[in-house]
């Protein structure tokens, strides 16, 4: 993994079993492809996990941002046992909540619904981005 002066890593929910954990994955992928691509890396929580150095390296030289999809926080657990505290993380469950309308049903396909929290969700990372970049500037 290269690494450049001014990026940002997100460090994604991996789970399956929810539809919060699928909503955390779409809404990165927003960031990383759509809304900050020159600003963001992805870092890989199952490898990260797994030991591999240049994730964890990374995250503790670079700002990163962890999208959990519920309260367990697994990735912003594992980013600080491995590199340390985030610089912010965004929890899909959180969100949701001031959408009491919105029930989740897709862990696959989302409905327009879902997407649209999925898009929410996105722009609160995108937001987190800018915080740690202009932070970074200002040390």
């Amino acid at each position: 993994m290269g690494m450049a002066v001014n990026r940002v890593g997100i460090v994604s929910c991996s789970g399956e079993e929810i539809p919060e954990g699928t909503i955390s994955r779409i809404a990165t992928l927003l960031v990383l492809e759509n809304l900050r691509p020159d600003e963001t890396v992805t870092i890989c929580l199952p490898l990260f996990l797994a030991g591999s150095e240049d994730e964890r390296a990374f995250a503790r030289v670079f700002p990163t941002i962890t999208v959990d999809g519920c309260e367990k926080r697994c990735a912003e657990i594992g980013t600080k046992k491995y590199s340390g505290k985030p610089a912010a993380t965004v929890v899909v469950t959180d969100i949701l909540k001031k959408c009491p309308k919105l029930d989740l049903k897709s862990r696959d396909e989302l409905n327009l619904d879902e997407f649209e929290l999925a898009e929410k969700v996105a722009e609160e990372i995108a937001k987190k981005v800018d915080e740690a970049l202009d932070q970074k500037k200002r040390r």
